[in-house]
């Protein structure tokens, strides 16, 4: 048995566990979805996988899943963080949502020197990575962190971890080389509208673990440059 409605919820999951359902999660499945009890939806928490469940209860405010079998392991992303400048509203949402269905293990949004926007809503992009990540099939949400300084991030760049930084100055002439590190943590660095600032680029350039990637012969906007990234990353050195 299979069910076509897959929800995240922040609750255990085990063969029997009851889950209870919050007011917008019971407007959605019975008044959205018209699900009643008895119909099936598919649970999962970042945690145990997914659950096959059955309404138990259908209310206008609130309801309960109970759990009957696991119909999904656990499936973690490599462990890869993809780090962006925020851009209009839409076109962030749409790098935030990509990422999550792409693979990203955590989604970092960054301020540089010439970044359009200084703030963001993180708790509406958590909820479109959540959105992302029951309609793609997986059982793992990424964290969207809080903004931060680019600055600030790289004083603190961990050593073990690998950046692949999309330089646009560097259109058509550098690539991802198949030999590159794999199985290690990684992160992928995409500039903002207004491209990266010398210092930053030299910053970035200097960095031990920096490997200055082209995404082709033409400059990419913000958003399309998150998937090429993403894509590229994936197909060389993560679990595609």
């Amino acid at each position: 048995m299979s069910a076509k409605i897959r929800l995240y919820v922040e609750h255990p999951l085990g063969a029997g566990q009851s889950v209870p359902l919050d007011r917008d999660q019971a407007h959605y499945l019975f008044g959205v979805m018209r699900q009643a009890a008895g119909a099936h939806v598919a649970l999962f928490n970042g945690q145990d996988g997914e659950w096959l469940a059955e309404i138990a209860e259908a209310g206008k405010r609130g309801g309960t899943l109970l759990c009957q079998e696991q119909t999904k392991p656990l499936q973690m992303p490599p462990d890869l963080w993809l780090m962006f400048a925020p851009i209009k509203k839409a076109r962030t949402d749409f790098i935030v949502e990509k990422a999550a269905e792409m693979g990203a293990a955590r989604i970092l949004p960054v301020q540089t020197e010439f970044t359009n926007s200084e703030r963001i809503r993180q708790d509406r992009l958590q909820a479109h990575a959540v959105e992302a990540a029951e309609q793609c099939g997986g059982t793992y949400v990424p964290e969207v962190a809080e903004l931060q300084k680019l600055s600030r991030l790289l004083d603190q760049w961990p050593e073990d971890r690998q950046l692949m930084f999309c330089d646009e100055a560097e259109a058509g002439n550098v690539q991802l080389a198949a030999e590159t590190q794999k199985d290690v943590p990684w992160a992928i660095l995409i500039g903002p509208e207004g491209g990266f600032s010398e210092t930053e680029r030299k910053r970035l350039h200097a960095l031990p673990q920096s490997h200055v990637v082209s995404l082709g012969p033409r400059i990419l906007r913000a958003d399309t440059a998150a998937v090429a990234a993403m894509t590229l990353w994936q197909h060389t050195l993560g679990d595609w």
